[in-house]
């Protein structure tokens, strides 16, 4: 008897029924809110901002945070949920972040996560790593050293015992050079070994990652400038000087080291004159956007438009994402 092998059969393809939302990412002023109000609106779902700026309540001009109305239009969840003496770590903000897009799966929306915060979407998507938690004995000492040394003392220590995380974290980053230091201190290792030994995971959603950015880089120098203008015209110095009346507010805080507070604070603390301040908060702001582009390069899975010139081609993305199985 003669056996005949039986054709190969095709292979089973594999459903991905994983819930869907959508990340438009992108640098500071490339038109993220206005797209993401639009479609949220279309697709009655809301937005979940992923701003380390907007959490904070009182910086709402040079956060540029979504004016009122367009919250009414799309509501923004994760907006105004720290005062800005309070710290708010990117581990709470995965968790928050992952609870609110739960929630609004389950009412049948898709969720949008809007925002230009790296550090935030990596540990929203890609998770933390598991290492040591926020010590406050480190950490106040880790300030006193600061102050009898000063900053550049302590980054030229990090560079020596990390020289990976020291290349990375800038001298004037108070924050991320204590934690860093906090880490080592803790545990004997570099942040970077723990960084690196990150635990992959599956995300529980599917996600479209979308990155907005002007092709011409000019264009968006052009957004950047135009907009801290208007929010000079906005009052946005008056709303640094009410900030400044908050006894526990001071310049080493994350919110207030936030692009344009920053400058303000020194503005008003006598530092520089009117011109040379918007010249520091616009240039702060176009390296936050060079910062910015950095990340998003990194990100393999993101598909770049143009959101002047591609509208079209993203409205074909959103289609596409949302009709596939």
């Amino acid at each position: 008897m003669r056996y005949v092998a039986a054709p190969p059969q095709p292979p089973v393809p594999v459903i991905d029924s994983r819930p869907l939302a959508i990340a438009l990412m992108g640098p500071t002023a490339s038109g993220k809110t206005a797209l993401a109000v639009e479609w949220a609106e279309r697709l009655g779902s809301e937005i979940v901002s992923v701003d380390s700026a907007l959490v904070y309540r009182g910086l709402d001009i040079g956060a540029a945070k979504p004016e009122p109305e367009l919250r009414v239009r799309a509501p923004h969840r994760l907006i105004d949920i720290r005062d800005p003496h309070e710290t708010y770590s990117a581990a709470e903000f995965a968790a928050d972040a992952l609870r609110e897009m739960q929630a609004l799966s389950a009412g049948g929306k898709p969720p949008l996560l809007v925002g230009g915060t790296g550090l935030y979407f990596r540990a929203l998507l890609d998770g933390l790593s598991e290492m040591p938690e926020a010590d406050a004995g480190v950490r106040e000492r880790l300030r006193e050293e600061a102050a009898e040394r000063g900053w550049a003392a302590l980054h030229a220590e990090l560079l020596r015992l990390d020289p990976i995380a020291g290349a990375r974290i800038h001298a004037t980053d108070p924050q991320r050079i204590t934690r860093a230091l906090e880490v080592h201190r803790l545990s004997g290792r570099p942040i970077s070994d723990w960084q690196q030994a990150k635990a992959h995971r599956s995300f529980p959603f599917r996600v479209l990652k979308l990155v907005l950015a002007p092709a011409d880089r000019a264009v968006l120098h052009e957004r950047i400038e135009r907009r801290f203008d208007a929010m000079l015209a906005q009052g946005f110095l008056d709303e640094v000087r009410r900030l400044r009346a908050d006894s526990r507010l001071h310049e080493d805080l994350p919110a207030i080291r936030a692009v344009g507070y920053r400058q303000a604070w020194r503005h008003l603390d006598g530092e520089t004159d009117a011109t040379t301040f918007r010249g520091q908060a616009i240039a702060a702001t176009r390296q936050l956007a060079k910062r910015q582009y950095t990340w998003l390069r990194g990100e393999l899975d993101a598909r770049w438009f143009d959101p002047f010139g591609q509208r079209d081609a993203l409205e074909q993305a959103l289609r596409t994402f949302l009709t596939r199985p």
